[in-house]
């Protein structure tokens, strides 16, 4: 199914929309979310991405991520996906934007300005097998060692969250864990 993303400049302004393939096929620049989720006891819900998308397969990312649809806000959006590939809801706080422009072995670009979200971790899940192969946990220092000597392992984004935010991602854990008191 065809899917059409949105298209912005560099001031993160919507100037069209394009299919999603042919985005990032041309390495256009595009809106994009991820949503991490937290456990009470401050470990992020970590997905193996399936062998079969499109990009990035096997490889381990943050709990959740995707593109909003024209006409769609992106926190609409990432309720969307997160039904959709974790079979969960979860209440989620906007916490930082980032923006990231990197080639993938496939030919393709992730060329995107990415909204970072927040949610408490629900109690269940139900993964779909076309968009996860796999959950674990981690702490935030674990991840960040984990990446330092096996970063094969992890999609792009998830390494560059963690280099270049990790203030942010350690504040939007530390929200999580005192609203769960």
């Amino acid at each position: 199914m065809s899917e059409d993303l949105i298209l912005l400049d560099a001031r993160n302004r919507a100037i069209g929309r394009a299919e999603k393939w042919a985005v990032h096929k041309a390495g256009l620049l595009h809106r994009a979310f991820s949503i991490f989720l937290v456990e009470a006891d401050g470990r992020l819900l970590l997905q193996q991405r399936s062998r079969a998308k499109y990009h990035s397969g096997g490889l381990w990312a943050n709990s959740c991520c995707g593109h909003p649809r024209p006409g769609e806000s992106t926190l609409a959006a990432a309720r969307r996906r997160l039904a959709e590939e974790l079979g969960a809801t979860a209440p989620l706080r906007y916490a930082f934007r980032a923006r990231y422009c990197t080639a993938l072995p496939n030919g393709l670009t992730e060329n995107e300005i990415v909204y970072v979200f927040f949610g408490a971790a629900p109690l269940a899940f139900s993964p779909n097998p076309a968009e996860v192969a796999s959950l674990t946990r981690l702490t935030l220092p674990e991840l960040k060692r984990d990446i330092a000597h096996r970063p094969r392992r992890y999609a792009y984004w998830l390494r560059y969250y963690l280099k270049n935010h990790y203030a942010a991602l350690r504040r939007g854990v530390a929200a999580m864990r005192r609203s769960a008191r």
